[in-house]
């Protein structure tokens, strides 16, 4: 399957941020079981009550983004063997485009050309992006202790 992920994204605005909020209040006690499934209510255009029974783990995925949008922020869905290009790639790292081709060509992140194109696999920008932050933390840990044995105040 060959997935990729368009770019268009909308930051909620105080309105969406309030039912968000508002959504996420009440679903979150919903899910403190332990049931594999749970059954909501749905309205149409008629206002007319559809009952789903859909798996916990969607209303999870949803409390997901109910937290995001409250917090102001743009949520996107994406598959995990999603592609990205170089630039959806780069957003995502919050890097610029040119050090991200860098980092491809010295190999660092895994990709694969498309026609004459880049692409990256959602799931290997995330392995490499949690592997930076876990590098990040353990040099900061190191300073950490370096200055507390210097006594340099910290």
């Amino acid at each position: 399957m060959n997935t990729s992920v368009q770019t268009r994204m909308k930051l909620p605005d105080e309105r969406e941020v309030q039912m968000a909020l508002q959504g996420l209040r009440a679903l979150v006690p919903c899910l403190s079981g332990r049931r594999k499934t749970q059954r909501i209510q749905v309205f149409d255009e008629r206002s007319q009550a559809h009952e789903v029974e859909l798996p916990t783990l969607a209303l999870r995925l949803l409390e997901e983004v109910l937290a995001g949008l409250a917090g102001g922020n743009a949520i996107k869905v994406v598959p995990i063997h999603a592609e990205l290009t170089t630039q959806e790639a780069a957003d995502l790292l919050n890097v610029s485009r040119p050090h991200l081709i860098k980092l491809l060509e010295e190999g660092e992140l895994p990709f694969h050309w498309t026609g004459k194109h880049r692409r990256v696999r959602l799931a290997d920008l995330m392995q490499f992006r949690e592997t930076r932050e876990r590098s990040s933390e353990q040099a900061l840990d190191e300073l950490s202790r370096q200055a507390q044995e210097l006594g340099m105040g910290y």
